[in-house]
């Protein structure tokens, strides 16, 4: 540039300055309000705009730092109606168009702020403002309630209703994510009727239509919260709440039991009824899956009569109607289980719904016979069973959930026994009665007439056992005492006859000779044993009374005889 040109600009920027003109690096007076947004939130659901309600913390500053007002130093925020003249200008605009959450820095001019009067004492004439502002909550009066659901059980049967007693757990923020309650925190869900007015409005809208297990974002504005009062120091006035709810249970004080037949067996020829004895596997959980009891955990099952009042109400309705072999689902209110108070040992929370998942054993009434079933019975059969008769049976012996538990195939040769001996359980001895040979039964034992309460080696307490039997072979008895019995009269001359050497004294070995020839030539038989030889063995014992290995004629004497004088075991 040439001298002359240089010299020429100095003079004309000389000449700006004299006449007020601004300086170079001075950018003159604000238009509009500066806005710096220094921190936006990643999520923003929602804008303020004009005519929301918004709640906020500043500070404000001048342009040399000092503070002249500050929400902070009150422990108060701001609420207010937004770009409704409201609040200065430059604040009105400032403040729209922010997420909650959201930072900003404001210069407000003087023309939107203050302008040329200022604020007596705080604020001069002509002030620039700075503020520094934190959107915490916006609302409007035309708001609904926000319901996000974050999860929801596969299997949903039934929701919450007006009048419903709900059982949930929640944290309870401000929609900053400031905390201000938590039902985690004191260790026990939060209990209370819907739609009775127990709870803030929004919250009664909030938990309609949950399904137990169902998780819910609830959004509630200050119109269905706490409003203008706000509630103590931890939720300030016109709050909009923000709750993140998961329904444990739910129940209604008209339930009644609810059931779910998950197998019900083809066959079903009995139902359990009030008076009966069930056995039964069960899983016990609430309704959010919490496993409080199990009788599988002690390998072992639950026996009760139903109808009794031994188990709670729900459980004595819930088992009705069972047959053999069922798996039942038992939904229990709690006013037909362990009610307000619950039951600490089994970790159930007062008004806790129960679920049952419920296996039946068997059952049995203390009346029930022994049930025979005939499976083959032969053709042109005229002589059975009766008491005292020796028999042969084959046998295979089960629970009636069809756990095996004996059987005589596993043994070299069939069971043998004489029946009415009290050889064998009772329902047994009565199954095998009036039988042929080759016929084939089906019985099922109820426990009074079989292993009772204790159970056997091998056989649970109380259960009700099936036998499948066949009769292999069978041989007439003897009256109870007797060892032998004539077909006939007995000889005379008896003593006489026995003492084949007529030596005066009958030995062991004449004594056997003697009854083998009896029982040979049909004139009498012995009891019926495996061991034939063991049964004279008893015989002669019985009659040689002074153990000296010969019976004498003042020892021998009849069963009949001796039945007078009250003496057994002879002949």
């Amino acid at each position: 540039m040439a001298p002359g040109s240089r010299c020429l600009l100095l003079l004309l920027l000389l000449l700006l300055g004299v006449l007020g003109a601004p300086a170079l690096g001075d950018p003159g007076p604000l238009e509009d309000v500066v806005i710096d947004r220094y921190y936006i939130p990643k999520i923003c659901l929602r804008e303020a705009q004009m005519g929301d309600f918004i709640r906020y913390h500043y500070n404000g500053t001048f342009k040399d730092g000092k503070k002249f007002d500050s929400s902070y130093d009150r422990g108060a925020t701001v609420a207010g109606v937004v770009g409704v003249g409201r609040l200065i200008t430059g604040m009105d605009r400032g403040l729209q168009g922010m997420c909650v959450n959201e930072r900003r820095h404001l210069i407000v001019p003087p023309h939107l702020g203050y302008g040329s009067i200022g604020v007596a004492g705080l604020i001069p004439p002509d002030a620039t403002l700075y503020f520094d502002v934190v959107m915490l909550d916006i609302w409007n009066k035309n708001d609904k309630l926000q319901i996000t659901t974050l999860s929801k059980p596969e299997r949903c049967n039934r929701t919450v209703e007006n009048s419903d007693f709900v059982r949930y757990h929640y944290n309870g923020t401000l929609l900053d994510g400031t905390p201000f309650d938590s039902s985690y925190s004191k260790g026990s869900t939060y209990d209370t009727y819907v739609g009775t007015g127990w709870l803030i409005k929004g919250m009664d809208q909030g938990l309609l239509g949950m399904c137990a297990g169902e998780k819910r974002s609830i959004i509630i504005p200050p119109f269905l919260a706490y409003g203008e009062k706000g509630y103590g120091t931890v939720i300030p006035p016109q709050a909009s709440l923000v709750f993140s709810v998961l329904l444990v249970d739910f129940h209604n004080p008209k339930d009644g039991v609810f059931l779910e037949h998950l197998e019900v067996p083809e066959s079903c020829k009995r139902r359990a009824v009030t008076g009966d004895f069930v056995r039964y596997h069960y899983n016990g959980t609430l309704m959010d899956g919490t496993l409080f009891d199990s009788s599988y955990s002690r390998n072992q099952t639950y026996n009760t009569y139903i109808g009794k009042g031994y188990i709670i109400p729900g459980m004595d309705q819930g088992l009705q109607g069972v047959c053999m072999g069922e798996q039942r689902r038992v939904v229990i209110p709690p006013h037909l289980a362990y009610g307000e108070n619950g039951a600490g040992k089994h970790k159930i929370p007062g008004s806790a719904v129960l679920i049952f998942d419920v296996h039946v054993i068997d059952f049995h009434n203390p009346a029930d016979p022994v049930e025979i079933e005939t499976v083959f019975r032969p053709e042109g059969c005229n002589v059975t069973t009766r008491n005292r008769d020796f028999v042969r049976y084959h046998y295979n012996c089960s629970l009636l959930d069809g756990t095996r538990l004996f059987s005589s195939h596993d043994y070299e040769k069939p069971q043998e026994v004489t029946l009415g001996a009290n050889k064998v359980i009772e329902g047994l001895n009565s199954g095998l009665l009036d039988m042929c040979e080759g016929e084939r039964r089906v019985l099922i034992i109820p426990p009074h007439l079989g292993h009772g309460e204790s159970g056997a080696r091998g056989v649970p307490g109380s259960a009700v056992l099936r036998f499948e039997v066949e009769l292999i072979s069978m041989e007439e008895g003897v009256p109870e005492g007797y060892l032998f019995i004539w077909h006939g009269e007995p000889p005379a001359n008896l003593y006489e006859q026995m003492d084949l050497d007529k030596d005066g004294g009958i030995p062991a070995e004449e004594f056997s000779t003697f009854i083998k020839t009896q029982v040979a030539e049909g004139k009498g038989r012995l009891m019926p044993s495996s061991d034939p030889e063991k049964v004279i063995a008893d015989m002669f014992r019985n009659q040689d009374r002074n153990q000296d290995g010969k019976i004498t004629p003042d020892e021998l004497k009849l069963k009949s005889d001796e039945d007078q004088e009250k003496i057994h075991e002879e002949l």
